[in-house]
């Protein structure tokens, strides 16, 4: 009996000490549970910080698709501002440059640059204007509307103050730009004004962004400039101001993929829009329009990074070349990649500079739009009756074309009288192309009883 009670495992008075078993025994319990506390928040931490690992790859990833989502080629235009002098009025001159602006806004382009035509001598962007009247600087006036528009609105009583060229500014459309915000949407990228407020050296600026609160960015600037802020993601409510960081204006285009408005620039001569670039390696696509030029649909453009597109003015690119006391050259077509003519159909025999922007960006060149023949309808090649769609269908209308691929078709044939037209326009949707059909008389009707009874 003694050897077993010695090979028993000893307890807590293998001494001789006089312990409590229950005391003993709740201690234990209480390491043991202290352990298993302890392991517990162990792996939550593990798997805490492997879950904030998976989400910065996340956001990561996610920033690398926003970033490809850019867009990183630009597209500017070049006119003259002699247009301007083909207006009658003031109120004209102004709607005339709206049009402009607006076409530019909606086919997205980066830089608007204002030519002299005339090519006179340097002082067209140089020194200080006097503002435009009905004989003045067509340039200036026309740079100054255009910058006017693309501002937005909450920036332009600080940037543009009254003056004579923006006397009729108020009556134009908006261009409704993604950088013209109201002041409770929400967006990563804001333009604003730096605003004169003192702060502490190295505590950053205050810029008014239009929103209910100012942004406090990350440098300090002079006040009057306009920045491009991008607000930081986290924003607490409780705070006065909200967290901005100041980037570059060309961000939002580059990262977020968003149009951000339009740059202006003037040029004293036609060769200057080439020799006074914004780029580093300059345009390496260039493309002057005219009605001399090739036919757009046959025109293949190449990769490029940044591109020029050149419109002439009442005299076309002609007069500018010639004007030109910096250019040797007898045609303008020797000085652009590609030579278009981007209405080679057109039904006027001259079309304004305002009137090129729209048809020479909406042009589709693989597949021009254009209207069947005579003879096609009468073929039966495209028919539709009403309520019917047509799977070809090739009408401007989106009457029957939606998801189907367009139906290419030969020129028509007009014959040696073009002017000659058939009564019924080909450009009507196809649904009113077919003959009328006068509906029948209804079943049981007293029309039929009464013509058999006349004849």
């Amino acid at each position: 009996m003694a050897e077993r009670a010695r090979k028993r495992p000893c307890g807590p008075g293998e001494h001789g000490q006089r312990v409590e078993w229950r005391k003993w025994k709740q201690q234990k319990k209480e390491e043991k549970k202290k352990w298993k506390d302890l392991k517990m928040t162990k792996k939550l931490e593990r798997q805490r910080a492997q879950e904030e690992q998976a989400k910065r790859q996340q956001e990561e990833e996610a920033a690398a698709q926003r970033e490809d989502q850019g867009r990183h080629y630009t597209l500017s235009v070049a006119l003259p501002g002699s247009i301007l002098d083909n207006a009658q009025s003031p109120e004209l001159r102004t709607y005339l440059a709206g049009q402009i602006a607006r076409a530019c806004a909606i086919f997205c382009v980066d830089e608007i640059v204002v030519f002299d035509e005339e090519g006179q001598d340097a002082k067209t962007v140089e020194g200080e204007f006097r503002g435009v009247g009905k004989k003045g600087q067509a340039c200036v006036q026309l740079a100054r509307i255009l910058q006017y528009l693309e501002c937005p609105q909450y920036l332009r009583k600080a940037f543009f103050p009254k003056h004579q060229d923006l006397q009729f500014a108020g009556l134009l459309n908006p261009l409704d730009s993604p950088h013209h915000m109201r002041q409770d949407e929400e967006s990563q990228f804001r333009e604003g004004i730096v605003v004169d407020r003192p702060t502490r050296p190295g505590q950053g600026s205050f810029v008014n962004c239009g929103m209910k609160k100012e942004v406090k960015i990350d440098k300090n600037l002079e006040p009057g400039l306009r920045v491009t802020v991008r607000l930081d993601q986290k924003q607490l409510p409780e705070s006065k101001t909200y967290r901005g960081k100041v980037v570059s204006s060309q961000d939002p285009r580059t990262k977020a993929g968003l149009y951000w408005g339009y740059t202006v620039r003037l040029a004293s001569c036609l060769s200057a829009v080439f020799a006074e670039a914004p780029f580093q390696d300059g345009y390496d696509l260039t493309i002057g329009t005219s009605e001399r030029g090739s036919d757009v649909a046959s025109a293949q453009l190449p990769n490029f990074r940044h591109a020029l597109v050149v419109f002439g003015g009442l005299q076309g690119l002609e007069a500018g070349v010639d004007a030109d006391p910096n250019l040797e050259v007898a045609e303008p077509s020797v000085l652009f990649d590609l030579y278009v003519n981007t209405c080679p159909s057109q039904g006027s025999r001259t079309i304004r500079t305002e009137g090129c922007p729209e048809p020479a960006f909406s042009r589709e060149v693989s597949s021009p739009l254009r209207p069947p023949t005579m003879a096609e309808l009468e073929q039966g090649r495209v028919k539709s009756k009403l309520g019917v769609k047509n799977p070809g269908c090739w009408c401007p209308f989106n009457c029957s074309r939606a998801g189907r691929p367009r139906t290419t078709l030969p020129a028509p044939a007009l014959g040696p009288f073009p002017w000659l037209r058939p009564s019924s326009s080909p450009w009507l949707p196809c649904s009113l192309v077919s003959p009328r059909q006068e509906p029948g008389p209804a079943e049981g009707s007293v029309e039929p009883k009464m013509a058999k009874e006349q004849q």
